[in-house]
């Protein structure tokens, strides 16, 4: 993996002044944003992030009398969202993308398998639910890069513990004594357990990290929606990187190279997708798009969400998200509709 040094935003910065009187539920909404932020890279999902982040709520209200103002309001509800996120890590398997399942597939419809549970797999974040609140251009290149597919995912690979303390100290940027006394450990403790997490995403494949999108960019996505949605895959595979990947969770099968992936799109199922529309969205810093497939009831109905990857001019990721994931929740947790009607 690249560095994952981060820069901090001034939103999410470590303890703030102490405070005495047990906190109120308007106390605490504040830091939902920031909260949901933290839950998802401890759990690789935004569902699980949105669960983490309300259970931490419940708990805060529950308890406040027992806030005792040793600490800041924001370091209390950060212990209680790591204790709900250990607690959740510890009943599901290490959430991956499929190119951590297994080597590349044929673009052929032969090798796409069966679906698997949306537990298997890291899935998206609607950036609304979790960006600062920020205009400045530093953090939002920070965030975009703390945030995305392939670091969420090598997150995964760590101990919860090892995990929550490389999340403070180098995403979020506490002071180590200040992580410490969150995790109820040494500092010792703490500076060994950084130096194992970067051992460890340190022998992780890495992954160039994505630049901030520029006006050739929002047009090159331009010419995207047009080639997909007229379904002209000779057009859309020259907007492709040579070595574009493909994912299509909830399958494990990936595909990486342009020409294989304008090959896939054509073979007689991905060929039903001609005739989509496109929904703009963002999630995970990236463009996304909210697919939607003809409906033979008439109208459009949602098939994926698809998060862009974008690299020097070129796609270099495409990310889609089938809503055979979760039909209910999928769309709508990014503002999409269930259906669109012409």
């Amino acid at each position: 993996m690249a560095d994952v040094m981060f820069e901090s935003p001034s939103v999410v910065s470590g303890p703030v002044a102490l405070r005495e009187e047990a906190p109120a539920p308007s106390d605490l909404e504040p830091f939902r944003r920031e909260l949901n932020g933290y839950c998802y890279r401890m759990l690789g999902s935004g569902f699980e992030a949105e669960d983490a982040v309300q259970e931490t709520m419940l708990r805060a209200w529950r308890h406040a009398e027992d806030f005792e103002g040793r600490s800041s309001v924001r370091s209390w509800l950060y212990r209680i969202a790591t204790n709900v996120c250990i607690d959740m890590h510890r009943q599901v398997q290490r959430r991956a993308r499929p190119m951590e399942m297994g080597p590349a597939s044929p673009p052929e419809e032969s090798h796409l398998g069966p679906t698997l549970p949306e537990a298997t797999w890291v899935t998206p974040v609607p950036d609304a639910r979790v960006a600062p609140e920020s205009t400045d251009p530093a953090e939002i290149a920070q965030y975009r890069e703390s945030i995305r597919l392939a670091f969420v995912t090598a997150l995964q690979h760590l101990p919860a513990r090892q995990r929550a303390a490389l999340i403070l100290c180098e995403v979020l940027r506490w002071q180590v004594s200040e992580v410490a006394e969150l995790l109820d450990t040494s500092v010792a403790a703490v500076n060994s357990a950084l130096q194992r997490a970067r051992a460890t995403l340190g022998a992780l494949p890495n992954e160039e990290s994505r630049e901030t999108l520029d006006t050739a960019d929002a047009e090159l996505l331009e010419r995207y929606v047009d080639a997909f949605e007229r379904y002209d895959i000779e057009r859309l595979v020259t907007l492709l990187h040579d070595d574009a990947v493909q994912q299509m969770p909830p399958f494990a099968m990936w595909i990486r190279g342009a020409v294989d992936i304008g090959r896939w799109m054509v073979q007689p199922g991905p060929s039903a997708c001609r005739g989509s529309r496109l929904v703009p969205a963002f999630a995970n810093g990236c463009p996304a798009f909210g697919q939607y497939r003809p409906d033979r009831a008439g109208g459009h109905a949602p098939w994926a969400l698809q998060v862009l990857e974008i690299s020097e001019g070129k796609i270099t990721g495409m990310n889609f998200f089938l809503s055979l994931l979760d039909p209910e929740r999928l769309f709508p947790e990014f503002g999409l509709p269930l259906h669109l009607d012409s």
